[in-house]
């Protein structure tokens, strides 16, 4: 079969080295090529946190571009008007900007830049077009939020811990002047002691400030060994505000549980507003201040659970819930009016945006809530309300996010950030296939994408790509990882297996105590039957890949049959008894998905790894893992690794230099995968048509 652009040897030798500094020959012909090719990826745009002013006049939103020669994102804030579409650069320069946020009067926006040389608070004056710089903060600040009066913007900031016992005891001797010993030992004894991209965590915590909006000192309102607030919501009056919290002493070993308090700036009163048994968050107050709604979720020791949109009112107390019947998991609720309000869910593949009334009825205003993500169909986006006007980013199978809004319930797109890179090229289409998995019939959604050029006539090779999560969803979104498979001739079938999120509790626990199974890997097979049957998929050129959760599926799967050419297992997990106790997510993971502690269920941990099926396995498969993964750690494509060299299985493993989890982090690394993936593929794959 001929593909539709010939893989350029070049790049393998700009890859073997992880470094792309030589593409830029190659970026020139990647212009003028009708195809989507990897040099493409540095091109790509994508908006994010689009905010309506107060008067729904306009939308300030962050504008993200890939930098070739940093391998790096730059992100700019651009204004845009509601009416006319038109939009402008609130700046010009090399700086990178986030979290900006309208004053209530709509005269000032803050946001937090690199611009001062370290991340700060600024505020910029429209009507003045100036623009001043309002903190000298040690740390970097976030969870931006303006006072009603437009006097004060409250802020989160980690705050450095008090010295252990251990820590003040331990003496060592004054270093003399120009001496060089060896780095100083690191000290730990936290129970969350790391965090995948951030490495060991330092000795510090989040804590709530104020700061004046015209600058000044600020004031640190909470104190102690815990974390204070992610969402904070001012009270109508401007006295106090409103954030979550886990107060309780072993709150490191409670990753469900938290209540919402209020800190009264006056008095430094702390009070806790409730407390049920899960987590409440996200509060928001109406414009009247009358109530105060937020989102809750319970505490059970299961891999999933829906949040659900609560109702107080301010005044008795009185808790009510507005979704008892919506089988979706509700995120970051807005006010609309002092009536309704707006709230996020996925639903099928496709986040949505919908109404809620006070009596709980629902509206949908919007599905196309998108792009967010670049590397893979994941479901992401945003949006933001005011004065009845909705922005959010909006993208689809074809693009990644733009800005678009909903205004007297009509949708308009704002921009179109990828026309000048995308217009003219050739995509690869994306259709949706639904079928029943063999295991017990359950339906089940996928999508799949067809080669730039696609002849039904011919037969394609194909390759499953499963997602990771487990409990996340693909959809018809725009990816470019899988653009760049369809490019070079395969089919890309994807699916949201048992487990997947957006269709609700019962489905998403079908996976709970079998992650990964003959179970989710039969919704996987049963696709790809699905796929053959529809006649231009070469039953002989099957292929399989996945990253994380999709790397746990993808490691088990060749373990079960022999069916793919050859495999790709990125950043996976082999050996469940050794990963939670190296891991980041142990505090939650041992109880949450498994039924204790690995010591007590060795066998449940065992039956549920991919190197229990090891002595199975004949496809030839390549690893692929960030050497600062703290989520999935090296290790365990380590042990895959040598397992199939012992058993002379041809593999190969890549490592990414400084990568953690999010292995595609940078676009030189997204690449990396790519086209190491697609040179693996070729290897085994044979000639069809």
């Amino acid at each position: 079969m001929k593909k539709p652009v010939a893989f350029a040897p070049f790049i393998y030798s700009c890859i073997a080295s992880v470094t792309l500094l030589c593409t830029a020959p190659v970026l020139a012909s990647a212009a003028t090529s009708p195809y989507f090719q990897s040099e493409d990826i540095f091109a790509l745009e994508y908006a994010n946190d689009p905010q309506v002013s107060p008067d729904g006049k306009q939308v300030v939103y962050v504008r993200n571009s890939n930098d070739i020669m940093t391998d790096g994102t730059h992100s700019s804030l651009w204004l845009l008007d509601v009416k006319t579409g038109r939009q402008s650069p609130l700046f010009v320069d090399q700086f990178n900007y986030g979290s900006p946020r309208w004053s209530e009067d709509g005269s000032r926006i803050a946001f937090i830049s690199d611009r001062s040389g370290s991340r700060q608070i600024h505020v910029h004056y429209l009507k003045e077009n100036k623009t001043a710089l309002v903190s000298q903060l040690p740390k970097s600040p976030g969870n931006l939020s303006w006072s009603p009066d437009g006097e004060h913007l409250a802020f989160t900031m980690n705050v450095p811990a008090q010295p252990t016992k251990l820590a003040k005891a331990t003496k060592m001797p004054k270093k003399p002047e120009g001496a060089k010993w060896s780095e100083p030992a690191v000290l730990i004894e936290r129970a969350q002691y790391q965090a995948d991209g951030q490495g060991f965590l330092k000795s510090e915590f989040r804590h709530l400030f104020v700061l004046p909006a015209t600058g000044g000192k600020e004031r640190q309102l909470t104190s102690g060994d815990l974390n204070y607030g992610s969402d904070l919501s001012w009270t109508p009056d401007g006295k106090a505000l409103v954030f979550s919290a886990n107060t309780h002493k072993e709150w490191e070993y409670q990753p469900r549980d938290s209540d919402l308090y209020q800190f009264t700036l006056a008095s430094s009163e702390l009070k806790q507003l409730t407390s049920m048994a899960g987590r409440e968050s996200s509060a928001v107050f109406s414009p009247d201040g009358k109530y105060l709604a937020f989102v809750w979720g319970n505490n059970e020791k299961v891999p999933y659970t829906n949040g659900k949109l609560k109702l107080m009112d301010w005044r008795s107390g009185e808790i009510k819930d507005l979704t008892k019947e919506l089988d979706r998991d509700v995120e970051n609720p807005q006010w609309l009016d002092n009536s309704s309000l707006v709230i996020q869910f996925d639903d099928k593949g496709k986040r949505t945006l919908s109404s809620v009334s006070l009596s709980g009825k629902l509206q949908q205003l919007t599905d196309q809530v998108s792009g967010a993500g670049l590397p893979q169909p994941y479901l992401s986006g945003e949006y933001s309300v005011a004065n009845e006007v909705i922005a959010f980013t909006q993208g689809n199978a074809q693009r990644p996010a733009d800005v678009a809004v909903v205004v007297n319930g009509k949708t308009r797109t704002l921009t179109q950030l990828n026309e000048d890179l995308l217009g003219h090229k050739k995509l690869g289409q994306v259709h949706e296939i639904n079928y029943k998995s063999s295991f017990d019939g359950e339906p089940i959604q996928g999508w799949y994408i067809i080669p730039p050029d696609f002849d039904p006539t011919k037969k394609y090779p194909m390759m499953l790509e499963i997602h990771g999560g487990p409990h996340l969803a693909y959809g018809p979104h725009f990816s470019a990882e899988m653009q760049r498979f369809a490019t070079e001739g395969y089919v890309v079938f994807y699916n949201n297996h048992r487990g997947s999120s957006s269709y609700g509790e019962r489905f998403a626990m079908l996976l709970h105590g079998k992650y990964s199974s003959p179970e989710d890997y039969a919704d996987h097979d049963s696709g790809v039957n699905a796929m053959i049957e529809l006649g231009f998929v070469d039953k002989d050129n099957l292929f399989i890949a996945g990253g994380s959760a999709g790397g746990i599926a993808t490691a088990y799967a060749v373990g079960l049959t022999q069916r793919y050419k050859a495999a790709a297992v990125v950043k996976p997990i082999i050996n469940w008894l050794s990963k939670v106790l190296t891991g980041d997510t142990y505090l939650y993971q041992t109880f949450h998905q498994f039924p204790g502690v690995p010591w007590e269920h060795v066998e449940h941990y065992w039956q549920r790894s991919p190197l229990s099926l090891v002595g199975n396995v004949t496809t030839p498969t390549l690893l692929m893992t960030g050497e600062n993964d703290r989520r999935t750690p090296i290790s365990e494509s380590e042990q895959f690794y040598q397992a199939l060299k012992i058993r002379k299985v041809d593999t190969a493993l890549v490592r990414i230099p400084g990568a953690p989890h999010g292995i595609a982090n940078k676009p030189s690394r997204m690449i990396t995968k790519v086209e190491y993936i697609l040179a693996w593929f070729e290897q085994y794959k044979t000639s069809s048509n």
